[in-house]
């Protein structure tokens, strides 16, 4: 599925199809559909090699850090994978089928995530309350970065991440309580 990432990365992944793939590889699209079942099982197979991929990256960039040094590794992961493969991160956001998610190594995104967390003292359900922040940072600032939102004004995009950064370990360090029900 290498040439259907790289694919998506040159393309942009909701361009990607069977038929774009074959064209790129030179062969007819018939021979692709022995490897592929559809244009969405193609995707589906980049959004999983694509989960793995930062995954894997991510797995060793948290390997003996703790606190905001782990959080700092983790989002720049992150953020680094989507400006390196923006095809690839895009379809890390593909929803998947419950089995096909639980069988990727999407779990392993938030089981990092929650890692990074135990370094902060949050237990449940703020932990899962923060997991959902997290990634809604990372996610939201990578987004609007790779789509230009922050090109036209200072200070640089590089400066407010590493404040945002500063701004979450803070925050995470000084999480309220949760409310007695």
């Amino acid at each position: 599925m290498l040439a259907g990432a790289e694919l998506a990365d040159e393309i942009g992944f909701a361009a990607v199809t069977v038929s774009e793939l074959a064209r790129r590889a030179g062969v007819k699209v018939p021979s692709l559909y022995s490897h592929v079942r559809s244009s969405q099982d193609l995707k589906t197979r980049i959004a999983l090699l694509a989960l793995e991929e930062l995954a894997d990256r991510g797995s060793a960039a948290l390997a003996g850090r703790a606190g905001k040094d782990a959080l700092a590794a983790l989002a720049n992961v992150y953020r680094d994978y989507a400006r390196e493969h923006p095809g690839r991160y895009a379809a890390t956001q593909m929803p998947l089928d419950a089995e096909t998610a639980l069988s990727s190594a999407g779990p392993r995104h938030s089981q990092m995530t929650r890692a990074i967390l135990r370094g902060y003292d949050l237990t449940e359900p703020d932990q899962t309350h923060a997991v959902r922040l997290l990634g809604s940072v990372f996610h939201g600032y990578v987004s609007l970065e790779l789509t230009g939102g922050f090109s036209h004004s200072a200070p640089d995009s590089a400066e407010s991440w590493a404040r945002i950064l500063d701004a979450l370990d803070a925050m995470l360090r000084a999480w309220p309580p949760t409310p007695e029900r």
